[in-house]
């Protein structure tokens, strides 16, 4: 079957909020690109340059190359004890341009960009930078077309968690302990 494949390279952002408050952030993107979904491997660097430097491909049959219209990116992190992760912010690339100008010159790439990073209070902090590459006219195979749910993601298990908190140290623990419970330290 004829398509495209739009390839997005996930470099890095920067200025992101951060959610948590105990422990380095674990950050990682969703991709959305019309139905489909890829989540990225989870972050390296510190919490004001983080990077990825990881390539999504998506496989796009023609009727998807006509009615797409942008890339959905939602930065997540990863909680320590909870199942759930904190939203950090999104960004839309609106991929109108890209599409029709690979369709006419057969191959588009761009080079990595940054684009704002929204906040659910619909302010910016932050950008991410990504690039992205698109090539029409492709054989792509549509059965077997494996597409990544949301729920893919939230594989991780209990013991998963407990290995994360016995990573952190138990001087920090400790510390943190006895600054909540100031009155057990006092002399009578």
């Amino acid at each position: 079957m004829k398509g495209g494949i739009l390839e997005v390279y996930l470099q890095s952002a920067n200025g992101i909020r951060r959610t948590n408050i105990i422990g380095k952030p674990k950050y990682y993107v969703i991709v959305e690109c019309g139905i489909q979904h890829h989540k990225s491997k989870t972050s390296k660097g510190s919490h004001h340059k983080v990077s990825w430097n990881e390539k999504l491909t998506f496989e796009l049959s023609m009727y998807e190359c006509e009615k797409l219209t942008h890339l959905g990116l939602r930065i997540m992190d990863k909680e320590l004890f909870h199942n759930d992760t904190g939203f950090v912010g999104e960004a839309r690339v609106y991929l109108d341009e890209i599409l029709v100008e690979g369709n006419e010159k057969g191959l588009v790439e761009l080079t990595p960009k940054a684009y704002n990073v929204v906040l659910d209070d619909e302010t910016y902090k932050g950008e991410i930078k990504i690039g992205l590459k698109f090539i029409p006219n492709a054989v792509i195979k549509d059965e077997g077309k494996d597409l990544i749910t949301m729920e893919s993601g939230y594989e991780e298990t209990v013991w998963s968690k407990f290995v994360d908190f016995c990573k952190m140290s138990w001087w920090r623990l400790s510390v943190y302990g006895r600054k909540l419970n100031p009155d057990e330290h006092k002399r009578n």
